[in-house]
């Protein structure tokens, strides 16, 4: 069992370059305690924390109204997860996000419809959540003979779903407002929380929001252009189709860069050594999926994103989901108080797809490859991302 320490949780501390809300300056006049070990602190980053401290630490709190003296010291304190459905499942608050679309360009909301593939994965996310994905028993007691741990026992507390127009379906500042609004409300939510984007850029905007925020870049703006692929934010990239909306995106493009011709429709993703693989997509024989997350350990907020390249591979990332999920743990990198799992699945396929009749299957079969990218790869793209006063 592993502990984390949430003061950042507690006193609403969410580190930004942009903003310098005066957190740990206030804490340091307080307490009297050493600027960079309040900075360690809220970043989850030390190993032991003196009683001495953790009291004037109390104290601060109780006197500026972030807890009672009967919730303290407890709260300052969160049990951590050791597998991935626990990752989502020890949530106090968990928001799913969907993109959503319509046939006509007058229809409301009240018109608008959910893509299948990603109702499929919505499913299989509810049920990993409330079951665990059976990774944890429910009949034999622990060594120390404690009552053993169940999936009831790690169910989010409340459940909230929230709708956002597919690009495309509306004129794109209106997209981006309606996904701004949503992150926004979410990172305003106080407790711990998670929030989960079904789908990729081409039908979740707010996939976008969540990766240009890790990565520290604009969303919803072209990077086809930089001078290397090296130069990009994010280290992943879907090379639209020629029949996919072709709109601005941090994350997705045309070519990984200028003089880069990036012909393969796929996944990109680099690789340690600074060179770009791809998973590419082919109707009838290869498919590519992908899965991101990223825990603020000290904040008790974890953001996901995971959906497939297309329709297709959303099933099939549902399908290994239900069967597979704990490919996805442990996180792929580790450091400034965070966790990161980033990966890449490639799928491939048995028999001619444009002859399947079937094609509303929900158990699609493939063979499945799941890809770890490198920490080293993570690390040296963290940095525009994190600020510290």
């Amino acid at each position: 069992m592993r502990y984390s320490f949430r003061l950042a949780e507690v006193v609403g501390h969410v580190p930004d370059p942009r903003k310098r809300p005066g957190t740990i300056k206030n804490i340091c006049e307080y307490t009297g305690l050493d600027r960079h070990q309040v900075a360690a602190l809220l970043k989850n980053e030390v190993k032991y924390i003196p009683l001495d401290a953790l009291s004037k630490l109390c104290d601060y709190l109780i006197e500026r109204r972030f807890a009672t003296a009967e919730e303290l010291p407890g709260r300052l304190f969160a049990v951590e997860p050791e597998h991935f459905w626990e990752l989502l499942a020890r949530r106090r608050r968990l928001e799913l996000c969907v993109g959503v679309r319509r046939s006509d360009a007058n229809d409301t909301l009240d018109d608008a419809w959910v893509v299948a593939s990603d109702s499929v994965l919505l499913g299989e996310l509810l049920n990993g959540v409330t079951s665990l994905g059976n990774t944890i028993p429910t009949k034999t007691e622990e060594s120390n003979g404690a009552p053993p741990l169940t999936a009831a026992d790690l169910q989010p507390e409340h459940l909230h779903q929230s709708l956002v127009w597919s690009p495309g379906q509306v004129p794109t500042e209106e997209c981006m407002l309606q996904a701004n609004a949503v992150y926004d409300t979410f990172c305003s939510t106080a407790g711990d929380k998670a929030l989960i984007c079904l789908g990729s850029n081409k039908s979740n905007p707010l996939v976008e929001i969540l990766l240009s925020t890790t990565f520290g870049c604009e969303p919803f703006a072209t990077q086809d252009a930089v001078a290397s692929p090296s130069k990009r934010s994010c280290p992943m990239f879907l090379r639209y189709r020629d029949n996919d909306p072709h709109f601005a995106s941090c994350f997705g493009g045309l070519r990984l860069g200028k003089g880069h011709n990036t012909n393969v429709p796929g996944i990109y993703y680099e690789t340690k050594d600074g060179n770009w693989d791809v998973v590419q997509w082919d109707a009838n024989t290869q498919d590519a999926a992908f899965v991101f997350y990223i825990h603020r350990e000290s904040q008790g907020r974890l953001e996901m994103a995971l959906g497939g390249y297309s329709g297709r591979a959303t099933r099939l990332l549902a399908r290994m989901l239900a069967r597979r999920g704990e490919e996805f743990w442990p996180p792929v990198y580790s450091g400034h108080g965070i966790q990161i799992g980033a990966f890449v699945v490639k799928f491939t396929l048995t028999g001619n797809a444009e002859q399947d009749r079937e094609l509303l299957r929900t158990d699609l079969y493939a063979g499945t490859e799941v890809i770890r990218l490198d920490s080293e790869v993570i690390e040296r793209r963290m940095q525009p991302a994190l600020g510290e006063e």
